[in-house]
């Protein structure tokens, strides 16, 4: 009963608002796509839109049907691309999600000899997920998952393939920065600036402040690496990032890394992806890479 291009009308109508533009979207006169919508209620024997003006609202069964739209049509988008990359040979796109913020720079120094060894294939970066990393794997909106903290599921592979140390960073003229190690204790009294992500996703949460029940005294959030380590080096605040990023950016600017904690915080960047899609060659070649790429 419920086909494929019902599906298809249902979220082009909830993306577009309205079934005039909806038809311009799916390439389909405004009255055959209202026949479509009329026919399906009709099959259906409920509305699934309710007219407010000149608005459209999902009625309780038409946001179920677009709830199954989104995890669905996803689904034979990447089966029929995958089809098509067969059948045209090493063709398509990666699309690569990022839950590690300062990873850009790195992912960079991947992505350039990739394209050079991959000419039909394009690569999309892609960092905020409807329903997270792991959904988007799963719902089939990336293919490739870059993140420090993998979450292994049925169904999905997850390969370390780059080792690196998360640090404090401080002002070249902060008290700390010329302490061997900073502990708990010596950021209560600072501002701690991090990206926007959970407290609990937030590796000097996880492993410093935490077990040692203590807090900065302001925690602020900036989305930028650029900005937040500008802050860093104005003494507004201090931050905990990768010691290649600290390395890179200390080239321009007055900040230095401090290790978190007498034993430091030992992380590693893994790729996931689905278990059905190891052994796609350009995916393949994609790890493979990125496991002999290093931060210079």
């Amino acid at each position: 009963m419920i086909e494929r291009s019902h599906l298809e009308v249902l979220r082009a109508v909830e993306a577009e608002g309205s079934l005039t533009a909806a038809a311009s979207r799916i390439h389909l006169t405004q009255s055959a796509l209202s026949h479509s919508v009329r026919k399906l209620e009709q099959q259906l024997g409920t509305p699934l839109w309710l007219r407010e003006g000149r608005q459209l609202r999902l009625t309780q069964a038409g946001g179920h049907l677009l709830a199954l739209a989104n995890r669905l049509l996803p689904q034979f988008e990447h089966a029929e691309m995958l089809i098509d990359q067969f059948a045209r040979g090493q063709a398509g796109t990666l699309r690569i999600g990022m839950e590690c913020h300062p990873c850009y720079q790195w992912l960079l120094k991947v992505v350039g000899p990739y394209l050079e060894q991959w000419p039909a294939v394009d690569v999309d970066v892609k960092q905020k997920f409807q329903f997270g990393g792991i959904g988007a794997l799963f719902g089939h909106d990336i293919d490739m998952l870059v993140t420090p903290d993998p979450l292994h599921r049925p169904g999905l592979v997850f390969e370390p393939v780059f080792d690196y140390e998360q640090v404090l960073v401080v002002a070249a003229n902060h008290r700390l920065a010329d302490k061997p190690w900073a502990e708990a204790a010596d950021l209560e009294p600072e501002t701690l600036i991090t990206y926007p992500v959970a407290i609990e996703r937030l590796d000097v949460f996880n492993y410093l402040l935490v077990p040692a029940n203590t807090r900065p005294a302001r925690h602020k959030t900036i989305e930028t690496t650029d900005i937040m380590l500008q802050m860093v080096a104005a003494g507004r605040g201090v931050a905990a990032l990768p010691r290649w990023l600290v390395t890179e950016y200390s080239e321009r600017l007055a900040i230095v890394p401090v290790k978190l904690g007498k034993e430091g915080i030992s992380k590693q960047i893994f790729l996931g992806c689905r278990e059905r899609d190891v052994g796609v060659q350009y995916m393949d070649s994609f790890m493979k890479l990125a496991r002999e790429v290093r931060w210079r």
